[in-house]
C-alpha cells in the first residue's frame, strides 16, 4: 500500500493547522515531522512545543524525523509531546540497537534513516528490529532539493533484503518526491512517500498531494 507524508517543512507554519487538514483532505495519511539541530544538519527547525500543537490539530499519525545529534537524549520528549513514528540516523547513533529500542520503549514506532552517501548494508544488523527504513533521496537539512537518481538501488536493495529475510519493515523515501520522480521511487520500491515542497510549495495542497498520490498509485499498479 502506498502512502503519503506530507512533510510540514515547506508548509506555512502561520496556517500549519489549516495546511496539514488540506494536505490530509487531499489523501495524506501520515504527517513527516523534520526536526532539525544545526549541528547533524546545516539548518534549525522545530522542537517537542510545536508537535504538541500539532498534535491537536491532527488525529493522523505524526512521523517525528530526528535530524540531530544525541537523539537519545530527545527522544522521549518527542514522544510525550505526540509523535507516534520516531526515525533516527545510522550516522548520528553511536549505538543504534539501543537507540531503536529506547524508541519502541514509548510506544513509538521505530525507523532509521541512511544519508545519500550511505550504504545499505550498514543496516543489517537492526533491520529485524525497526518498523521503517528512510532513504533519503537528498542530503538532508532543506527543503526543494534536487532528487538524487543513485538513491533509487538503495530502495530495491531494501526490497529485496525484506524478501529474502521474511521481514516486514516498510520503506520510506524522502526528498525531491514530485510528479516527475514519483513514478521511479515507486517502481524501485518506496511504499510511504515523504513530500514538502511538491504538496506545500505552491498552490492547493489539497489538490497537489491529491495529484501526487495518484500518479504513486498508477505507478504501483502499473508495477504489478
Amino acid at each position: 500500500m502506498i502512502e503519503l507524508a506530507p512533510s510540514i517543512l515547506s508548509a506555512d507554519f502561520a496556517r500549519l493547522a489549516e495546511e496539514v487538514r488540506a494536505a490530509s483532505e487531499g489523501g495524506g495519511s501520515v504527517i513527516h515531522v523534520d526536526i532539525m539541530d544545526g549541528h547533524f544538519v546545516p539548518n534549525l527547525t522545530i522542537g517537542p512545543p510545536v508537535m504538541r500543537s500539532l498534535r491537536k490539530a491532527t488525529k493522523l499519525p505524526l512521523d517525528c524525523h530526528l535530524m540531530i545529534e544525541n537523539p537519545d537524549q530527545f527522544i522521549p520528549d518527542f514522544a510525550e509531546a505526540g509523535a507516534d513514528w520516531i526515525s533516527v540516523h545510522q550516522e548520528a547513533c553511536r549505538h543504534l540497537n539501543r537507540t531503536l529500542h529506547l524508541i519502541k520503549s514509548h510506544d513509538c514506532l521505530a525507523g532509521v534513516v541512511i544519508n545519500p552517501a550511505t550504504p545499505v548494508d550498514t543496516l543489517v544488523e537492526v533491520l529485524d528490529i525497526v518498523d521503517y527504513v528512510l532513504v533519503m533521496s537528498v542530503n538532508p537539512g532543506f527543503g526543494g532539493q534536487k532528487f538524487i537518481p543513485s538513491t533509487l538501488h538503495k530502495l530495491r536493495r531494501l526490497a529485496e533484503i525484506r524478501s529474502q529475510q521474511g521481514l516486514n519493515f516498510r520503506i520510506e523515501v524522502d526528498g525531491g518526491i514530485s510528479l516527475d520522480t514519483v513514478a521511479d521511487v515507486v517502481h524501485a520500491g518506496a511504499e510511504i512517500l515523504v513530500a514538502g515542497n511538491a504538496v506545500f510549495g505552491g498552490g492547493d495542497p489539497r489538490k497537489n498531494a491529491q495529484a501526487l498520490l495518484k500518479a504513486a498509485t498508477e505507478a504501483a499498479l502499473a508495477k504489478v
